[in-house]
């Protein structure tokens, strides 16, 4: 695995992880850590596909304080400097937070790319991705508590159960891991939101466009994508039986088979 550099649109170095040989996906990863959380799919891919996951600035370095102006228009600036490395035709891949990212990247240079695979995207359609749990979040960070911040975003922005966050909260080390990328989370969450709440613009994305949701996935998140598959002109939905948000680790294998079948067809 070789590392990419790229200067972005305001001068930031940003950097890639480059693995695998053949047609190139591009991937943005989700929020709540770095790109290495992608390690699994990744995996199952790179034989047949040459992986490129970027790695979002605000994501990193963990506890490190994401800048005051951090916007979605700097990610997909990001992934456009890495995209520039690239021999097409790309096809952008991106996970949750990440797959918002991939998606305004795709609507603001739809030439570069030859398709789009979004699994489940928290683009706030009809409400707010955070809405008024980001500022509780938000307030808890705030107050030095990012752990308590990180139960916020889970419980209330992702929809996590209630008993399931406590009893990763309650593990010393798991909740050590997520408080460490809480300033980017809710950071991340705001970029968000700070989109509108709206997806007209989308009618205009021509681009083939895969939308994977997971069954057992909180019901905000079916509502997302729907609502993307009814906008988006070339979109169609494949939902992954027994799995939810979190089948990059639970069911590498099977969103990897589903993310290669998406892009072959693209290619074909």
């Amino acid at each position: 695995m070789a590392d990419l550099l790229a200067i972005s649109g305001d001068g930031v170095p940003v950097t890639a992880l480059d693995e695998g040989e053949g047609p190139p996906l591009l991937v943005v990863h989700p929020g709540g850590g770095p790109a290495t959380s992608w390690n699994g799919v990744t995996a199952h891919l790179a034989d047949r596909f040459r992986v490129v996951r970027v790695n979002r600035r605000i994501y990193v370095s963990p506890r490190s304080t994401p800048p005051l102006k951090h916007s979605l228009r700097t990610e997909t600036a990001d992934v456009l400097a890495i995209a520039g490395l690239l021999d097409g035709p790309l096809i952008l891949v991106g996970h949750s937070s990440g797959a918002v990212v991939a998606l305004e990247t795709a609507l603001r240079s739809p030439a570069l790319f030859a398709g789009v695979i979004a699994y489940e995207p928290p683009m706030p359609t009809r409400s707010p991705a955070a809405g008024e749990a980001g500022h509780r979040a938000r307030a808890a960070l705030d107050a030095s508590d990012p752990a308590e911040a990180m139960r916020i975003h889970l419980r209330d922005i992702a929809g996590m159960p209630a008993a399931s966050v406590d009893a990763i909260l309650a593990d010393g080390p798991a909740r050590d891991a997520l408080a460490a990328y809480a300033p980017a989370q809710i950071t991340d969450n705001e970029a968000i939101d700070a989109l509108g709440v709206g997806i007209d613009r989308y009618r205009q994305l021509s681009l083939p466009t895969t939308l994977i949701q997971g069954d057992r996935s909180p019901a905000h998140l079916h509502e997302r994508v729907s609502d993307l598959a009814t906008t988006l002109p070339n979109a169609h939905v494949i939902t992954l039986p027994g799995q939810g948000h979190t089948a990059h680790r639970d069911a590498p294998g099977v969103l990897a088979r589903v993310i290669g079948e998406a892009a072959g067809a693209v290619s074909r």
